[in-house]
């Protein structure tokens, strides 16, 4: 394989859906899995098709209750397209890989051009051979357009063959088997019908959400199609096509599929627009020129010099990042799904992982970064009447958000081991707030967009603050503010041992992130012009008596302590240790210890033990001296030895339950104990590439991990922060990744380029920059990089 494609030998029905998910195209408005044009929904293959932001409401029955869910829709499928070759007495079977007749079968993503290329060899049933190769893409340039190459050579016969090109809308939502106990038929209303010669037509709706598609598609060939007619079926638009083959002669079938929803501005009728775009779309060739223009263009915004395999898989996540957010996203109201445009697992729904994909964005797509953030300003009311409905005033996010910002945290979950439903809790993990914030900060500081954090970043960051300082009550007794009731990153503990009501209190996460908001406030409110404060403080209602009691707040956040060293929550230290080697002994993989200690009857609420990094993923948003600061201002000490001595005690206390869990490890790692960290590095790396949480990746991609192990580079490696209107560095040597580069977008300059080097790290700024100069900090060295040139500056000894 090279740095820039990803390939497989041979047919694998046990690795098909992993390499359908890996093999996903998109272009940031919809995406479509890598399965076989040729084959359907079943236990082996699912080509599913998403549209960022195409949400639809169901009610189930669960365990004797009615649960609602909602659900990113699986869209009608406009890939299918099966063959057979016809004899002397008619059609022979559909060819198939599943089929005894599959002899060779290749498959290679191409990343530099989005493309899935497939050859395939085929023997008949007369022992007659028929190569298949088939090029397809997801236009990046044209967000409504998908098309499909099909080519058919036979090899020493003459005769006919019948292509079969269809959009299917017989799909449901059924790619995620734990979910198949609940209903997943969300389109409605399916019809079928002729647009034009050559063009056929599917259409549906949502049921509940409403939301009309138009699904349209031309087939094309380069022979006469003898008998070539429709043959619409029951939620099925067919087109049957009979061609000549002549040995040696490669026969082309092309296929334009055009998908709108009413979700499309500058449109009347989906139906109309798609079955408009697909008639008067450009031929294969043409629209696969302009789509390799396209992606040259977003990868030269997304430069990404990293040498090695390694390299090569950030290659990829930075592919799949791009196939979700790209700059089409800019002009939709959607946020950051979990799992990508790739799957079904959670629901497609938003959870907290624009903490690790906006940190990579805001320096090359900041236009898609400011959007993620306006679908969260969008939804502020909702999150005001989310923490009314709790008691409280201010802004409470929703764990998991869908279409309209309303929780859609599921109220139970499957415990695949024991067959048991359990009530679910996660919707207590409000530390998601904090998480907003810290976004919205961030970007405005790589960006310099003063306009948004003075209007609705502002918002957003009062509202969150708000809402911390209501729920924080004074503990006389410890002379400390205190938040109750939470769950934090960790997703494992949701309850005291034996206690009657979820969460627990204290959790050192959510009090430190929280006082961090309620500082952040006070520095804006009090850096703001004076016509902005106006403007602010009559839009939300704050006043000089609330920020002062902000002020309070956030120096007097409980953080509890136990041996030293932060608790994850107040009490953890009294928890029971487990006993590690006895359930690796027992169970193997034990990565998902809540789900291993369930099925025993037991929970991990007994226990000093993590899902993932729950206090340490203070050391992955705050550098040492920044954390240092934060709780010197709570008034606890947290010197570089307290530090050291928390990694240490946490690291050997966590399962690595998520995905997310090696990122942070090595990321931490890499400042305090280097010689372990590339071990987590490389998890982090191989996440989705080798399935490690086995058979999640097959459901969708995890996004966060992969946009953060580009952070992991550009930020985490590099020491790079962009705060106090700099560039900040402060590198870490790592033996597996001495040298690499990457170019970045900062407040108007495009093409920043940072190189590290053993021993030294150059920044550059292209002479077309037309800002003022880079201010350069890295240790207590400060220079400027003016357009046109580059500074090198030796990297302290460590």
């Amino acid at each position: 394989m090279s740095g820039w494609s990803w390939e497989y030998e041979g047919y694998d029905p046990g690795a098909e859906r992993l390499r359908e998910a890996l093999c996903t195209l998109g272009n940031g408005y919809f995406a479509t899995r890598g399965a076989a044009p040729e084959c359907t929904a079943d236990d082996l293959h699912y080509p599913g098709t998403y549209a960022a932001g195409c949400y639809n409401r169901l009610t189930s029955t669960v365990a004797g209750r009615r649960v609602e869910n909602e659900d990113m829709v699986n869209l009608p499928n406009w890939l299918p397209l099966r063959f057979r070759p016809r004899g002397p007495d008619g059609p022979e079977p559909w060819l198939a890989p599943d089929t005894p007749a599959l002899r060779d079968h290749r498959q290679r993503l191409d990343l530099r051009t989005g493309t899935l290329t497939r050859t395939c060899r085929y023997t008949a049933a007369d022992g007659r051979p028929l190569t298949v190769r088939q090029t397809r893409l997801v236009h990046m340039g044209d967000p409504h357009l998908a098309a499909l190459r099909t080519e058919f050579t036979a090899e020493g016969w003459d005769g006919e063959i019948e292509v079969e090109s269809a959009l299917d809308g017989r799909v449901t939502n059924s790619g995620v088997e734990r979910y198949r106990g609940l209903d997943g038929r969300h389109l409605v209303h399916v019809g079928t019908g002729d647009a034009s010669p050559g063009v056929v037509w599917l259409r549906c709706r949502t049921s509940a959400s409403d939301i009309r598609i138009g699904l349209a598609a031309r087939t094309t060939t380069d022979a006469p199609a003898e008998h070539g007619r429709t043959a619409h079926e029951p939620k099925r638009a067919v087109q049957l096509l009979h061609l000549p083959l002549t040995h040696g002669r490669p026969l082309t079938v092309d296929k334009v599929a055009a998908l709108h929803t009413s979700h499309d501005r500058a449109i009347g009728d989906p139906l109309h627009a798609a079955s408009d775009r697909a008639r008067r779309a450009p031929g294969f060739e043409e629209l696969l020129e302009s789509h390799r223009g396209a992606w040259r263009r977003l990868w030269s915004r997304a430069d990404l010099d990293v040498p090695g395999e390694a390299g090569r898989i950030l290659r990829l996540h930075l592919f799949h990042v791009l196939q979700t957010l790209s700059p089409h996203t800019a002009d939709l109201d959607v946020g950051v799904p979990a799992r990508g445009l790739h799957g079904e697992a959670y629901r497609g729904h938003v959870f907290w992982d624009e903490l690790f994909v906006l940190p990579y964005l805001n320096l090359r797509f900041p236009e898609v970064s400011r959007a993620l953030l306006t679908y969260r300003h969008r939804r502020l009311e909702r999150a005001r009447l989310l923490a009314r409905d709790c008691g409280h005033r201010g802004a409470l996010y929703p764990w998991q958000s869908g279409s309209d910002g309303r929780e859609e945290t599921q109220e139970v979950h499957l415990n695949p081991r024991s067959g048991r439903w359990l009530p679910d809790h996660s919707h207590l993990q409000h530390h998601v707030g904090s998480a907003i914030a810290y976004n919205v900060w961030q970007y405005c500081e790589a960006s310099g967009d003063t306009e948004f954090l003075y209007t609705r970043g502002a918002e957003m960051l009062v509202g969150i603050a708000r809402f911390w300082a209501d729920s924080a009550a004074y503990d006389p007794g410890l002379g400390r503010y205190r938040i109750r009731g939470v769950v934090g990153p960790d997703e494992y503990h949701d309850a005291y041992p034996g206690a009657d009501r979820p969460g627990i209190d204290d959790n050192t996460y959510t009090n430190v992130t929280a006082a961090w908001v309620l500082a952040r406030v006070l520095e804006l409110a009090g850096g703001l012009p004076a016509p902005r404060r106006s403007e602010l403080f009559g839009r939300t209602g704050l006043t000089g008596t609330e920020l002062a009691h902000w002020e309070e707040v956030s120096r007097r956040l409980y953080v509890p302590f136990h041996d030293g060293v932060p608790s994850q929550f107040h009490g953890y230290g009294d928890l029971a240790e487990l006993d590690w080697e006895g359930l690796r002994a027992r169970h193997g993989d034990i990565r998902r210890l809540d789900r291993v200690l369930e099925a025993e009857h037991d929970t991990v609420n007994r226990y000093k033990a993590s899902k993932q990094a729950d206090v340490l993923m203070l050391g992955y948003l705050f550098s040492p001296d920044e954390l240092g600061g934060l709780l010197r201002r709570l008034g606890y000490a947290m010197d570089e030895d307290v530090w050291h001595r928390t990694v240490d005690y946490y690291l050997h206390r966590t399962t690595h339950g998520s995905t997310l869990s090696g990122l942070v490890h090595g990321w931490i790692l890499a400042r305090v104990r280097r010689g372990e960290a590339w071990a987590y590095c490389r998890e982090a790396l191989e996440g989705d590439i080798a399935d490690l949480q086995g058979g999640t990746t097959e459901e969708g991609v995890h996004l966060g991990a992969m946009a953060g192990t580009l952070d992991l580079v550009q930020r985490g490696l590099s020491g790079m922060e962009t705060r106090a209107g700099a560039l900040w560095f402060d590198p870490v040597p790592l033996p597996q990744l001495a040298q690499y580069g990457f170019s970045f977008r900062y407040r108007g300059h495009f093409g920043v380029r940072v190189r590290v080097r053993p021993g030294e790290l150059s920044v550059g700024v292209p002479a077309s920059s037309q800002g003022p100069p880079v201010e350069v900090r890295l240790g207590g060295a400060v220079v400027t990089v003016d357009p046109g040139t580059v500074r090198t500056l030796p990297i302290p000894p460590a």
